[in-house]
C-alpha cells in the first residue's frame, strides 16, 4: 500500500476524508465535554453544600443562636451530625472573624493554608449554576487567605455564593462561601470546605477512556483502509487499467487472473468483465470478419452489374437486352438480400444478446413452426409436405433458451429444406429425447451436401453451392450454428444413405 495519499484511490480519499471530518467533529465535542466535567463536577459537590448551608441557617434561626463564637461554638459541637459528609464548616461574623471551626473549633482569627493552583467563581442561587474561573499557576507558593474571598464576597450586589476550586498539597478542595440569613438580615458567613480529589480522578478516567477509544478507532481505521485498498480497491484498478489496455488494444497488459480465482465478488467481477471483454472482442472480430466477407460477396454482382449495364447501353438486340435487364434485375436482387439478411443476423444476434433465458418447450415449438410452414406451403401452390415423424414419449422436451430464437433455428432449416426439395417431396422432422439430451433432426430429400465440403456449409456466403440454391444469402446455416451455440447446443450435417440432407441439433435438457 503506499501511502502517499495524492496516490491514494478516489474512494479512499474520500472514506479517509470522512474519517478525518468525523474525528474533528467529535474531537471539538470531546474538549467542550472534558472542559465542561470539571466545572460541572464541582458545582454538583457545592450543591450539596448549599443544602448544609440552607440547613445550617435554618438551624441558628429556629434555635436563636446568637451569632457569637461561645453560641456558634456551642451550636457546633451539638450539630455535628449536621456535617459528617464534610471536611470542614466555619462560620464567620460580619466583621470575618472566625467564629467557630468544625476542624479544630478553637477561636482563631483567620486560617492560612497553601495553595498553588485556585479557582472561583458566583454561582446564582437561583439557577444554581456555576463558572469557575482559573487563576494562573504560581511559580510561588502563596496563602491562601479565607477572608479575602470573604471580604470580595461580601462587596457582591446580590447573595449568590462563591464557590471556589483549589489545588492544595496534592489535594483537591472545592469551598463554598456563603451569607447566614436569620429574619431577612445577614449576621455573618459560612464557608463550607471539602476535599474532593475524587473529581480529579473522574476527570482523569474520563480523558483515559475517551483517549483509549479515539487510538482503538484510528487504530480499527487504520486497518480497515489497509484492507479496503489492498483487496478491494487495488484490484478494481487493476481491472480498470485492464479494461482501459483492452480498449487502446494494449496485449501486453498484465489480465491478473489472480483476482479471476477469488471466490467473492471481486473474482466474480473480474471473470464477468473478463467473460464480457472477450465476448466483445469476439464479437468485434465476427463483425470485422463478417465485413470483408460481406463486401467480397457483393463485389461480385456488383460487377456483373456493372458489366450488364455498359453492355445495355450499347445493344440494341431485344432479345440481348431482354437477357441483360434480367442479370441485372437478379443481381440486385442477390445484394438486395446480402445486405437484408445480414442486417436481420445482426439484430437477432443483439436481441439474443438482450433476450431473457427460460424453460421451454422445444416439442410445441416444433408442432407450431412445422404447421405455419406447411399453411405457407399450401397457400403458394406447392406440393411439399413437411410432417412429425418422430417424438419422444416425453411430451414436455424442455429446453433452457429463447422461444423466438429456437423457432428461428427450425423456419431456417425449414427454409432450406423447402428450397431445395423437389416438387412432391417430403420433409421429416423428429424431436426426441436421449441421455439428457435433446435431439431435433430435419430431412429433405433434395441434392444433399458436397461431401467433400460438408464442414464449410456453416461458414458465412459458403460459395460451393448447388445451382439451383433457391432465393438464399448464404447465411442461414450460419445463423442457426450460432444461435444453436449460443444456447449450449451443437450442430451437425450429414447425407442420407438415399438421397436428401440431414441435420441434426443437439440441446442440453433443462434439469431443476
Amino acid at each position: 500500500m503506499s501511502f502517499s495519499f495524492l496516490n491514494l484511490s478516489s474512494i479512499l480519499k474520500k472514506f479517509l476524508i470522512f474519517n478525518l471530518i468525523v474525528f474533528l467533529v467529535l474531537g471539538i465535542f470531546t474538549y467542550l465535554y472534558l472542559s465542561a466535567i470539571k466545572p460541572s463536577l464541582v458545582e454538583s459537590r457545592s450543591t450539596q453544600h448549599s443544602i448544609i448551608i440552607n440547613n445550617t441557617s435554618n438551624h441558628i434561626d429556629r434555635l436563636n443562636v446568637e451569632f457569637t463564637k461561645e453560641s456558634i461554638t456551642e451550636f457546633l459541637l451539638s450539630t455535628r451530625f449536621l456535617f459528617q459528609n464534610l471536611d470542614r464548616v466555619q462560620l464567620y461574623s460580619l466583621g470575618f472573624d472566625l467564629l467557630a471551626d468544625t476542624d479544630t473549633l478553637d477561636l482563631a482569627e483567620d486560617i492560612s493554608i497553601v495553595s498553588q493552583d485556585i479557582e472561583e467563581t458566583p454561582i446564582d442561587k437561583s439557577a444554581q449554576n456555576a463558572s469557575i474561573v482559573e487563576d494562573s499557576k504560581s511559580s510561588q507558593k502563596e496563602k491562601f487567605n479565607i477572608k479575602t474571598y470573604l471580604e470580595k464576597y461580601s462587596k457582591q450586589n446580590n447573595n449568590e455564593k462563591l464557590v471556589i476550586a483549589e489545588s492544595i498539597n496534592n489535594n483537591f478542595f472545592v469551598i463554598t462561601i456563603n451569607s447566614v440569613e436569620i429574619n431577612q438580615d445577614i449576621k455573618g458567613y459560612i464557608a463550607v470546605s471539602e476535599i474532593a480529589n475524587d473529581i480529579l480522578v473522574a476527570v482523569d478516567e474520563r480523558k483515559n477512556f475517551i483517549l483509549r477509544t479515539v487510538i482503538s478507532i484510528a487504530i480499527v481505521i487504520l486497518i480497515f483502509s489497509v484492507f479496503l485498498n489492498k483487496y478491494i480497491l487495488k484490484p478494481i484498478r487493476s481491472l480498470v487499467l485492464y479494461t482501459k489496455a483492452i480498449r487502446e488494444k494494449d496485449v501486453k497488459m498484465d489480465k491478473h487472473e489472480k483476482y479471476f480465482l477469488r471466490k467473492d465478488e471481486v473474482g466474480q467481477l473480474s471473470r464477468s468483465l473478463n467473460e464480457m471483454t472477450e465476448n466483445l472482442q469476439q464479437r468485434i472480430n465476427v463483425a470485422e470478419t463478417f465485413s470483408t466477407d460481406l463486401a467480397h460477396e457483393i463485389r461480385n454482382p456488383l460487377a456483373s452489374l456493372k458489366g450488364a449495364s455498359e453492355i445495355l447501353n450499347t445493344t440494341t438486340d431485344p432479345e440481348k437486352r431482354k437477357k441483360l435487364i434480367g442479370i441485372i434485375a437478379h443481381d440486385i436482387e442477390r445484394i438486395e438480400r446480402l445486405i437484408t439478411d445480414y442486417s436481420q443476423m445482426l439484430k437477432d444476434e443483439a436481441s439474443l444478446s438482450r433476450s431473457k433465458m427460460e424453460k421451454i418447450n422445444l416439442s410445441n415449438v416444433v408442432k407450431n413452426v412445422c404447421d405455419d410452414f406447411n399453411s405457407d406451403i399450401s397457400n403458394l401452390g406447392k406440393k411439399i409436405n413437411i410432417e412429425i415423424v418422430k417424438e419422444s414419449k416425453n411430451k414436455s422436451l424442455e429446453v433452457f433458451g429463447v422461444e423466438t430464437r429456437l423457432e428461428q433455428i427450425l423456419a431456417n432449416l425449414l427454409d432450406n429444406a423447402v428450397s431445395f426439395s423437389p416438387e412432391n417431396g417430403s420433409i421429416q422432422v423428429s424431436c426426441l429425447e436421449k441421455e439428457k439430451k435433446v435431439y431435433l433432426v430435419v430431412e429433405d430429400e433434395g441434392p444433399g451436401f458436397n461431401e467433400k465440403n460438408i464442414n464449410q456449409v456453416f461458414e458465412r456466403f459458403y460459395s460451393n453451392r448447388p445451382e439451383k440454391f433457391g432465393k438464399h444469402s448464404g447465411l442461414g446455416l450460419n445463423i442457426v450454428k450460432n444461435i444453436t451455440e449460443l444456447h449450449g447446443g451443437q450442430i451437425q450435417v450429414s447425407n442420407r444413405k438415399k438421397r436428401g440432407a440431414r441435420i441434426e441439433i443437439q440441446f442440453p435438457l433443462y434439469t431443476t
